[in-house]
């Protein structure tokens, strides 16, 4: 129905963490902040940035997957622990005509609408709520494909759709369809914040400092090494 690029959004869903709040006990030592870089785990590069303010970035690349978190960090005696943001409500656009490339139409009395990011890929778990012109909706979530499909009788004529995180109580973010989409019964609506609005990689990341290095904690991860300094 619709193209992408090879390359797929990946998601690693975890449970979302709450944000850790400072204590008189568990605070960011400014030693230690820095950028550090992953050494010891074949064919896996990672990085991390601790702010001296106590705010952490971190990525990591295995193959075709790519992660990333952001947040907060705090030492405690040897223990150097990284704490995820909570998750944001969502950002979404309408695909432009140059971003959207369709290959078939729906079948009469079907609505489609495709999550994802232009020339990137698909998004998934996105809940989207179709409403037509008289005022009748329809709900569905985003497929693996990007897809959200709903039936509407004959004759309803397609005006906007609003989107959020499927599974919360995010506020609706309302787009109106252009006629020319709404008659075609397919739309293509853009993430703006993927990253803020995917689970994160871990509940939290435990460090262990050694010898000027910070080695992980295999109990709160899946990966070995030890993370260097530069």
């Amino acid at each position: 129905m619709h193209r992408f690029a090879q390359s797929a959004i990946v998601l690693l869903a975890l449970t979302t963490p709450l944000a850790h709040a400072a204590t008189s006990q568990s605070l960011p030592a400014p030693g230690l902040a820095g950028h550090y870089y992953l050494q010891g785990e074949r064919e896996v590069g990672s990085k991390m940035m601790l702010n001296k303010s106590g705010n952490f970035h971190w990525m990591l690349s295995y193959g075709a997957i790519d992660l990333a978190a952001q947040g907060t960090w705090h030492a405690k005696g040897k223990r150097v622990v990284l704490k995820p943001a909570p998750r944001q409500p969502g950002k979404f656009r309408l695909f432009d005509d140059s971003e959207l490339n369709l290959r078939k139409t729906p079948a009469s009395g079907t609505w489609v609408a495709i999550v994802g990011i232009p020339m990137e890929g698909p998004v998934a778990d996105v809940e989207v709520r179709f409403e037509s012109k008289a005022g009748k909706t329809a709900t569905a979530v985003s497929k693996a494909n990007g897809d959200a499909i709903v039936t509407m009788p004959e004759g309803e004529e397609w005006v906007r759709s609003g989107l959020r995180r499927a599974g919360t109580k995010d506020k609706w973010v309302w787009i109106d369809v252009p006629a020319e989409r709404a008659n075609a019964r397919i739309a293509g609506f853009a993430v703006t914040n993927l990253r803020e609005i995917q689970p994160p990689p871990f509940k939290s990341l435990t460090l262990i400092q050694h010898k000027g290095n910070l080695v992980i904690d295999d109990k709160s991860f899946g990966i070995r090494g030890r993370y260097e300094r530069h």
